[in-house]
């Protein structure tokens, strides 16, 4: 019998390696060739964003606004409320993405994102809180709703530990049970507060973009900067531990701090973006899944994942500005809508 000798895979398939001192990255074509093409179509929609609402202008009176020249309407229009609402829209939409990409990889479960296991909710209850009691500064809202969502993560960290393990099955059962009741919490407190702060929370957990400023343009950017980087350091780890924590173990990990400093940062990108927006459903789960399938590739895709969240969510700004229903539409609605139709399939598909 002949043997059938495996032919070597060429250098342009297996990727290429990049290092910086101890830290290397295997950077593979398919990922790259994805990555470049969401990023166009964030530019795409970049644009569009910048170009069409109350005012429409073409492509070339937008980049002169970004100049600061042209028409005096078009310059304040584009500076002041299209492009930190954009910003904003990007911050949000990445961190949810990368966010997403974390839990479901910790997990090991595609249900095992921050609005499903609890973590969203804490972060909104938690701003509510403040909203209700406190008044509903941005800077606090912001602190509160980051300091709302790492207080439910260490909870529903702690219930999900046995035997000082904490498996991923057990963190998606008890966030969710945790998940239900912060949000009868935060029911509750809408109905107790008067008749104003009930409507600035209703407005504000309906997630929306609408009246976002530079104010909150730049705190989700400062998170962004400051937590993307540094998921990015231990994103390897964590992927490795998608393996099982057996595995992980074997080849050296520390797999309750890794798993413990995971949750703690995408806790905190989710809270900032809560903080900004109010709760937005479904993007942490679907951008991860769907940077996964479209690269082939398992683990935390944190390029990939955040900037196919910031596509959806700018995305799904776009059409809820585009939608005439007599008041502003909630991007919050809108991802919704999609979200649970893309939930269904899965969940279908799944069984």
């Amino acid at each position: 019998m002949n043997a059938i000798a495996a032919q070597p895979v060429p250098p342009l398939f297996r990727g290429w390696v990049v290092r910086i001192g101890s830290y290397s990255w295997r950077i593979v074509p398919r990922v790259l060739f994805v990555t470049v093409t969401i990023s166009a179509a964030l530019a795409a929609l970049s644009f569009a964003t910048l170009m069409y609402g109350t005012l429409d202008l073409s492509l070339g009176e937008v980049w002169r606004a970004l100049h600061g020249e042209g028409a005096p309407a078009a310059v304040r229009s584009v500076q002041n409320r299209r492009l930190p609402r954009l910003i904003t829209a990007i911050g949000v939409g990445g961190s949810l993405g990368v966010a997403g990409a974390v839990f479901q990889t910790l997990s090991r479960n595609v249900l095992g994102s921050p609005d499903i296991i609890g973590f969203t909710t804490g972060a909104a209850t938690a701003a509510v809180v403040q909203i209700v009691f406190f008044g509903g500064g941005v800077l606090q809202t912001a602190g509160a709703a980051v300091l709302g969502g790492m207080l439910t993560a260490l909870l529903v960290y702690a219930l999900a530990r046995k035997d000082g393990v904490s498996g991923g099955l057990r963190l998606v059962l008890v966030g969710i049970g945790v998940g239900a009741m912060l949000s009868a919490v935060m029911s509750f407190l809408v109905v107790r507060a008067d008749i104003d702060d009930a409507t600035v929370v209703q407005q504000w957990t309906a997630g929306s973009l609408t009246g976002r400023g530079w104010p909150h343009a730049v705190s989700v950017a400062i998170a962004v900067g400051v937590l993307v980087p540094a998921l990015v350091v231990v994103s390897r780890r964590v992927t490795m531990m998608e393996m099982g924590d057996d595995a992980a173990s074997s080849l050296g990990i520390s797999v309750e701090r890794y798993r413990f400093a995971g949750i703690l940062l995408a806790v905190a990108l989710t809270g900032a973006a809560t903080a900004a927006t109010g709760p937005i459903a479904f993007v942490a789960l679907a951008a991860p899944q769907i940077a996964r399938r479209l690269a082939r590739r398992s683990g935390v895709l944190v390029a990939t994942s955040f900037l196919l969240g910031a596509v959806l969510l700018a995305g799904a700004d776009l059409i809820a500005q585009a939608v005439e229903v007599g008041l502003r539409t909630p991007v919050g609605l809108v991802t919704s809508l999609l979200g649970g139709a893309y939930l269904i399939w899965l969940l279908a598909r799944q069984a």
